[in-house]
């Protein structure tokens, strides 16, 4: 357990928790770094992984914007994100994401390395890099064109188009919706099917559906590497956290004016 990432066995489902409440999930290396530490320790023995946050109302909002702005080229090739969600595809069991609120930028690419997606009404995901001078680097550009279609993951990735939970159900990214208090034992309940299975039929299964995964990753990386130097990425970046900055002032003064 680790001050970000909260773990919890319910029979043959292994609960992931995201907990960084303060910044809405957002990743950053920390996180990252225990999420691989769960990751190894999970497998020894055989589970469903069934990755959720532990605050109601949200997934991931995103890769951490103010780390993202900091890094360079070496960064970039270090595919940070995308080694995690690799690392996350390679379980040797399924896995689900339980999404209740905002899976966005690093937070879809989070939910799309899951092989299951459950999601409850506030559920929205979305693309977002081009809008910040980046590239989706960590898996959208195979992984979302795999769940929605080549056609819905251009509009996602050109356009930031969101889709909301109905969209997402429509268009294949989630399973099923549940209500927000239902979601976490609706994922269970779908481990626990998942686990009447042989969890070595399992295993090869997931070995022989990853064959079909096409090689970008050293493109996603050399891309990447090349536009976190531009300065096109870092004005993009400076305008979202002045921007977002702005609006937590005015929620704080609306407060404060109520109170």
């Amino acid at each position: 357990m680790s001050d970000v990432v909260v773990t919890e066995r319910r029979g043959p489902a292994l609960l992931v928790g995201l907990h960084r409440p303060a910044k809405h999930n957002a990743l950053d290396e920390a996180m990252v770094d225990a999420l691989h530490t769960v990751l190894r320790d999970a497998a020894t023995a055989p589970c469903v992984l069934v990755v959720h946050s532990t605050t109601p109302g949200m997934f991931v909002a995103g890769a951490d914007i103010a780390e993202l702005l900091e890094r360079d080229a070496d960064d970039a090739r270090r595919q940070i994100n995308a080694t995690l969600f690799d690392a996350l595809e390679h379980h040797p069991w399924p896995t689900v994401a339980a999404v209740d609120g905002p899976a966005l930028g690093g937070g879809c690419e989070l939910a799309l390395a899951c092989d299951l997606r459950i999601a409850s009404p506030r559920a929205r995901f979305a693309q977002p890099e081009p809008a910040l001078g980046i590239v989706a680097a960590a898996g959208a550009h195979w992984r979302l064109p795999q769940a929605v279609g080549l056609p819905m993951a251009r509009r996602m990735l050109y356009t930031g188009e969101v889709l909301d939970a109905d969209a997402a159900l429509a268009a294949g990214l989630v399973a099923s919706l549940h209500a927000p208090d239902a979601l976490l034992d609706a994922a269970v309940g779908l481990a626990e099917r998942i686990a009447t299975r042989s969890w070595r039929a399992l295993e090869l299964t997931k070995l022989a559906l990853r064959a079909h995964r096409p090689a970008t990753t050293a493109l996603d990386a050399e891309s990447q590497a090349e536009l976190f130097e531009s300065d096109d990425k870092r004005e993009r970046m400076t305008r979202f956290l002045d921007e977002r900055e702005r609006r937590r002032r005015e929620r704080d003064a609306t407060t404060g004016a109520r109170g």
